[in-house]
């Protein structure tokens, strides 16, 4: 992944790479039984999106998974579209910049495998008792 230089913001690029570096780094069992999930970094959500979550605020929304999660899928549904995880550039950045005590690598990776757990069909408070329990 290239740096950012003269004070310029991470690029989508950058964050799509970080995604790559984050996803790459998690075990091999999991990155497998994530499947064919498409991962895309956007600046912001789409207005559609955000008004189907009712959210008024484009920076309040990091990541979404979009897709019928694992837990729902069955062999008789017909071929559902393809699954995609939502990486938004913008309100990451500025989670990031208002954090001040965690690497943008970091919060990246969080974000991803945060919506990587909506795929399994896990719900926020799910994900929340996970990340709190002692490791």
């Amino acid at each position: 992944m290239s740096e950012p230089t003269g004070g310029l913001a991470p690029s989508l690029d950058d964050l799509a790479a970080m995604a790559e570096t984050a996803f790459a780094a998690l075990p091999g069992e999991f990155r497998a039984m994530v499947g064919d999930v498409v991962f895309r970094v956007d600046d912001f959500a789409a207005a559609e999106v955000l008004d189907e979550l009712e959210i008024d605020d484009p920076f309040e929304l990091t990541g979404l998974y979009q897709g019928v999660d694992l837990m729902r899928q069955s062999v008789l549904d017909p071929a559902p579209a393809g699954a995609m995880i939502f990486l938004y550039r913008r309100p990451i950045l500025d989670e990031w910049v208002e954090r001040g005590d965690v690497a943008l690598q970091d919060l990246v990776a969080h974000v991803l495998v945060h919506e990587i757990g909506h795929h399994f069909g896990l719900s926020d408070d799910d994900i929340d008792r996970i990340e709190a329990a002692p490791a």
